[in-house]
């Protein structure tokens, strides 16, 4: 993410938190999990338009020219340095032994797989692990907060935005690549990149929804349960999600002369 692009998703984020989400929360239609529903189909529109004109067209013309191994190599290389986010977290999450794993998929994936453009710890036993500060927040007992969509950027939650922007980002390769052209090559080829990766699964979520906007709300805060949990959501947890996920009954209506 760019400097533009985290100022913009911060000051989106920041209205509504300085707002005390009333403001936003009004825009709702009473699904639980989603009172900012009125912001944050308007940022899904403009996130859509935008990937529709732009980067959806840059991502296919990426794949068009360049090879599939090449393509495996750049994922590999920036899921590499991921390893750092991912190692910190699991340390903080408790998971020492998790995260000594990270460690050594780091070490062994930048030498021997030459900086990461290949995946060689995998074969040795070494498996992937994926974690970031929401996740850390989650695991201790912070609840996700209202689902939100950040404009330029995508779905998140308020918990999930506040580890976005604080940890996770110094965890990240941008806050120290001094050299602004350097940054943003970095940051644009890994939004392409990650984009083509979606291309038939976004062609064939555009076929078969009807809500786009409501389908990939349920996926993201479904998936982001089961990552807190590590696969092993517990029942009264995945049916407070559920029941989050279903709109209020509407006020019943006092009777005619009453």
């Amino acid at each position: 993410m760019n400097n533009l692009t985290r100022f913009l998703s911060t000051l989106s984020f920041g209205l509504c938190i300085i707002g005390g989400l009333g403001g936003c929360a009004s825009t709702g239609s009473g699904i639980p999990a989603d009172p900012l529903e009125g912001f944050n189909r308007a940022a899904f529109s403009v996130n859509d338009t935008l990937d529709n004109a732009v980067l959806k067209p840059v991502a296919k013309a990426y794949v068009a020219v360049t090879p599939s191994a090449a393509r495996a190599g750049v994922s590999n290389a920036f899921s590499n340095i991921g390893e750092v986010g991912t190692a910190v977290n699991n340390l903080l999450q408790g998971k020492p032994g998790d995260a000594l794993s990270d460690v050594g998929r780091l070490l062994i994936n930048s030498t021997l797989g030459i900086l990461g453009l290949w995946d060689v710890a995998t074969p040795m036993g070494l498996a992937k692990n994926n974690e970031d500060f929401g996740q850390t927040l989650g695991k201790w007992g912070v609840g996700s907060g209202p689902y939100l969509v950040l404009p330029f950027s995508g779905p998140s939650t308020v918990r999930d935005s506040v580890g976005r922007f604080t940890v996770d980002r110094y965890t990240s390769y941008s806050p120290y690549v001094d050299h602004k052209r350097t940054s943003y090559s970095a940051t644009a080829v890994e939004l392409i990149n990650g984009r083509a990766g979606f291309l038939s699964a976004g062609d064939a979520l555009d076929a078969a929804s009807t809500d786009k906007y409501a389908f990939l709300r349920d996926a993201y805060l479904q998936r982001r349960l089961n990552q807190v949990h590590d696969g092993a959501v517990p029942s009264a947890a995945r049916e407070a999600l559920v029941d989050s996920l279903e709109p209020l009954a509407a006020p019943a209506k006092p009777a005619a002369g009453k």
